[in-house]
């Protein structure tokens, strides 16, 4: 059986900051999407439309970061184990970039949905 330390909620948050941190500095792809939240905020809140919508549209977005963060999570697992062409590596890190790219199509068809149908 694994022994782990006893469960501490500030601890494990500096340990998620720091994650936060690294993918912020070493991502192009997060840096993007993180820049492109504030217009994204900006947009909602100036639009004419429900709370319910505004919250929508904003949660489409944002598991757009939560894909390219699990995305980023994946590779560096990957390359932990080798930094050698493997196919089911290939595979593994084709498989992260596919959630987000569900992730960005499924912010779009909110996005759509609700600006269009609103």
């Amino acid at each position: 059986m694994r022994r782990q330390p006893k469960y501490n909620f500030f601890k494990n948050s500096t340990y998620a900051l720091k994650g936060l941190i690294d993918i912020v500095k070493n991502e192009t792809s997060f840096k993007i999407e993180l820049a492109l939240l504030i217009p994204v905020i900006l947009i909602i809140l100036y639009l004419n439309i429900g709370i319910a919508e505004k919250i929508l549209l904003f949660v489409s977005y944002f598991f757009v970061l939560i894909a390219e963060t699990i995305n980023s999570a994946i590779e560096r697992v990957v390359d932990l184990v080798t930094l050698d062409y493997h196919k089911m590596a290939g595979q593994a890190k084709d498989v992260g970039s596919s959630i987000v790219f569900l992730a960005i199509i499924q912010a779009v068809v909110v996005w759509i949905f609700i600006l269009f149908t609103t």
